[in-house]
Parts: structure tokens; sequence; C-alpha cells
């Protein structure tokens, strides 16, 4: 339920029960109650030069006054205060005397009435109040036992707005923690965004999207260890884009960064989700094919590659040099990169060799 939805009372599970067990503590009996009523004629009486004497002893401290800061404010506080001092004379503290304490506490809060303001406006208001009773009663012993249960109910009130400032208090603790958690939350989030984000940056090439070259000798000996024991084939493929530097140097490096970012998409067309793609470096790549014979890796990246770039550049063209492992050796990292290099270079002399016919 929210707390829109509940009265103070609720709010802080005050009940008729909880009332009588307060005024038990404070040794608040009917007797003073009554002794209390039979004052409310003679507080009637003077109360408007009460509530004025008050108002010019709160206003007169600065802090005060400028809380109170305007003449329809302070004529609006004055009502309200004749109210309160009548109910404290009315001999009836039931739950709506409750509700209606605990909501001073919760205004007082609300308007950034300070706890020493508040307890040094009730000292004053005791003050005047012993005054005017102490007058109004000529019998000593009724007097002194009217004293002793306006100071009870004194005491009462104030315990119910300090109720109120410190529920309010914690409720700002708690609702200032819970936007700290949802704040340490996205923050957490954010940052495991910006992990993810600069993990990705640091194993892929911006230019291509493919993996660059850091991870490669890891990956391959990951995946040849692994074919090694399942004694499955692996695929290495290499690939060098044809006449990529005359491009560069008649053409431009923007136009040479244009058939890089076409062959890394079509790299990543056609291969398979098992695949891991690298940009070797300047216009070569690198491609891991785990469980791919040499036959099925020439039919993918050298006639379905070939025919997914000239799609988008014609007169691109590349090499492609295939080295295959397994099943029965299984060499090093390096060794395999060397041997798929080499077969690039047979492959890039016969495009030069048909070139120069």
């Amino acid at each position: 339920m929210k707390q829109t939805d509940q009265t103070l009372l609720e709010q802080m599970r005050i009940t008729e029960f909880d009332i009588s067990n307060r005024k038990l503590l404070l040794a608040l009996t009917q007797n003073d109650c009554d002794l209390l009523k039979k004052c409310k004629n003679c507080i009637e009486a003077t109360i408007d030069s009460l509530v004025a004497v008050f108002y010019e002893l709160q206003t007169s401290i600065p802090e005060i006054s400028l809380l109170i800061g305007d003449a329809d404010t302070l004529a609006r506080l004055q009502s309200a205060q004749r109210r309160y001092v009548l109910d404290l004379f009315s001999g009836l503290y039931d739950l709506e005397y409750v509700n209606n304490r605990l909501r001073i506490g919760l205004v007082h809060k609300r308007i950034g009435v300070e706890p020493k303001l508040y307890l040094s406006a009730i000292n004053t208001l005791k003050g005047l109040l012993i005054k005017a009773v102490s007058e109004s009663i000529e019998d000593e012993s009724v007097r002194v036992n009217t004293l002793a249960a306006l100071d009870k109910l004194i005491t009462f009130d104030v315990t119910l707005v300090f109720e109120t400032y410190i529920r309010s208090l914690v409720s700002e603790i708690e609702s200032s923690k819970e936007k700290s958690e949802r704040y340490a939350t996205t923050l957490e989030e954010k940052v495991k965004e910006r992990t993810v984000q600069l993990e990705e940056l640091s194993r892929n090439d911006p230019l291509t999207g493919l993996l660059n070259v850091r991870g490669l000798n890891d990956t391959l000996t990951r995946v040849l260890r692994a074919a090694q024991r399942r004694s499955e084939p692996v695929c290495l493929v290499y690939i060098d884009i044809n006449d990529f530097k005359i491009v560069n140097d008649t053409q431009g490096h923007q136009a040479g960064d244009e058939i890089l970012r076409v062959v890394g998409a079509s790299i990543k067309k056609v291969s398979r989700a098992e695949d891991s793609c690298f940009r070797y470096g300047g216009d070569e790549f690198c491609l891991i094919l785990p469980n791919c014979t040499e036959s099925k890796a020439k039919e993918i990246y050298i006639n379905r590659l070939r025919a997914e770039i000239n799609k988008k550049m014609e007169k691109v063209t590349i090499s492609v040099g295939v080295a295959q492992a397994g099943t029965d050796e299984y060499p090093e990292a390096e060794v395999f990169i060397h041997e798929g290099d080499q077969k690039m270079y047979l492959d890039k002399k016969v495009h030069k060799a048909k070139k120069n016919v």
C-alpha cells in the first residue's frame, strides 16, 4: 500500500491501546484530564492576548521570523495556535487529538523548523500557560496538580511531534539509500556495459569489425588442442587483397579502407558461427575454421567469398591460402599460420601470372 493511502496514525501504527500506554508511562490520568478541562473557560477568555504575546516573542527570534515570512502566514499561524492551545484544555486526548499532534510535527519538519526552534517555542508557550493557569486557580493544591497535569500533557505532545520528526528523517534516509542503490545499480550496469564495449574494442578491428590480430595465436592454439582431443580437422585460411597498395597509392586511403570494409563484411557473411575471423594486418586476413576440411574451406572461402566480394566491388580480387591440420598432425599455431601464408603466396603468383598475360 502506498504511503499516501494511509493516515499518519496508520503509518506510525498508533492505536487507542498505544495511546493508553503512552499516558500510563507519563502518569497522565483521567483526573489530570479533568483538571485541565476545568481551566478551559479561563484560557478561552485570555486566548487572544496569550497568542499575541507568544508570537511577539517568537518573531523577535530572527530564525523564526524568517520562517514565518509575512503577515498572512502569521495570521494563519495565530489561528492554528489558538486551536492548539484550546485543545490542550479539551480534556479529551484521543486518536483525533493524537493525529492532530502528529500533523503538527510533520508540518514543522516540512517547512524546515528545526527541533531546537520547536522546543524553544514549546518552552515559551509552556511558560505563558503556566502563568495563565496559576492566575486563574486560587486553591494551591488544585493549582499544583493542574500545572503537573499540563506538564505531562505537553510532554505527551512533544513525544508525538518528535516521533514524526524522527520518522520523517528515517524516511528521507531510506529514500536517499534507495536512490543511492538505484544509482549504484545503474552505474554498475553502465560499467559492465562499458567494460564489454572496451573488451570488444580491444578484441575487434574497428574498420572491418573482425577480430584483431592480438588474440589470433591464443585462439588458434585453443582450437588446435580441442581438435586434437576430438580427432577433428582444423583449417586455417590466409587471405590477401590483390593490388591493394596500388589502390592506396592511386586512389587514396579512403578507397583502400572501403575495400577493407567490404572484404570484412563479406567474410562475416560467408563464415559460420563457430569460425574465428581476424584481420591479420594491413590487407591480410586469417580465418580459423574448426571441424572443417580443406576442400570445404576452399568451397566457402574461395568460391563463395570471391562471389560475395564481386557483388559489391567487381574489380577487387583476393589471393587465398588454405592449410589443414589433423587428423594425423596438429602443428603449433605459428607454424600453421606460416603454412597458410605460404599457400596464399602460391595463389598470388597465379594471380600475377594471369595479370601479366
